[in-house]
């Protein structure tokens, strides 16, 4: 599937919603709140939302930790708890917790998330 993906990329023109892959959203309603996927930039400058990428269909975050012994992670949750205005005991890692894509549970509706998020 990877060499398929890599093949639909380089096509000039062809967009994430032309190659059939925008149906999955980076923050989306669960019960209980919502779920957002997290793409991680571990050792940055300073930590910070940059975006949303397209076609991976996460929310791009650099942070200011190492990938060590969980900083990476602790910094994540951290900075995603100050951003969308809610307790750091409610934002939990579900996914992905050795990998740089994750699915990240926080306890609000996908539509507010994305707001605070300033991914709309």
């Amino acid at each position: 599937v990877r060499g398929l993906h890599a093949a639909i990329i380089a096509l000039p023109g062809i967009t994430p919603e032309v190659a059939g892959m925008a149906d999955k959203a980076p923050v989306r309603d669960v019960e209980g709140g919502s779920v957002v996927t997290v793409e991680v930039t571990a050792n940055a400058s300073r930590t910070e939302i940059t975006g949303v990428n397209p076609w991976r269909k996460a929310v791009q975050v650099r942070v200011a930790a190492r990938a060590m012994d969980g900083a990476a992670n602790e910094e994540l949750v951290r900075h995603l708890s100050e951003v969308l205005k809610t307790p750091r005991s409610g934002v939990r890692i579900l996914k992905g917790h050795t990998s740089t894509t994750k699915s990240v549970f926080v306890p609000l509706p996908a539509e507010e998330a994305r707001r605070r998020l300033g991914v709309e």
